[in-house]
């Protein structure tokens, strides 16, 4: 088992990058967190969803992978517990299935959703409002980086319990912020 301190110092080697990035709120930074990173890294994703295992909450009976990031963590995991995967997506496909969560069933289930990060928790409580649609009881999110204390305030805010990897700050940024 990689020790977590030597887990954030990878995660941050492999995706802490420089230069100059237009953000989503369309502010320009010089330092951008590409989590595609260390979530495409099969030794990183590894290590992640075995510290991420131990954090799950007792009784879940299916993981939701949110689009796009929270998939193949949700994947990592449902591979080291045995437990089912649902992925959810932001909208239902209107081709084939026109679902909007892809694989395990969710109606009836007690359901942990799954997020690479988390920084308001805008998307998590649109597709918590959308599992609970479908049938599913959400009470917990499982996160790898809680980026803002804000998401864990609106999530709370909400009936939402976030267990997170790393909080942003115990992340060893170089000249961060």
């Amino acid at each position: 088992m990689m020790e977590k301190n030597k887990l954030a110092e990878a995660m941050v080697e492999a995706a802490y990058v420089t230069g100059t990035f237009r953000l989503r709120s369309g502010r320009t930074a010089d330092h951008y967190f590409d989590k595609f990173q260390f979530e495409s890294d099969p030794k990183l994703l590894s290590a992640i969803a075995e510290q991420l295992a131990a954090m799950i909450p007792a009784g879940t009976e299916v993981l939701a992978g949110l689009e796009l990031g929270g998939v193949p963590i949700a994947a990592a995991l449902s591979l080291r517990t045995g437990l089912p995967a649902a992925f959810v997506r932001k909208a239902a496909k209107d081709y084939g299935t026109c679902k909007l969560a892809e694989g395990a069933a969710v109606q009836g289930k007690n359901v942990c959703i799954i997020e690479d990060v988390v920084t308001t928790g805008g998307q998590i409580l649109l597709s918590r409002s959308d599992l609970a649609a479908l049938g599913a009881e959400v009470k917990h999110v499982l996160c790898v980086i809680e980026r803002d204390l804000q998401g864990r305030i609106n999530l709370g805010n909400e009936g939402l319990e976030l267990r997170s990897l790393f909080r942003m700050e115990e992340l060893p940024l170089p000249n961060a912020r």
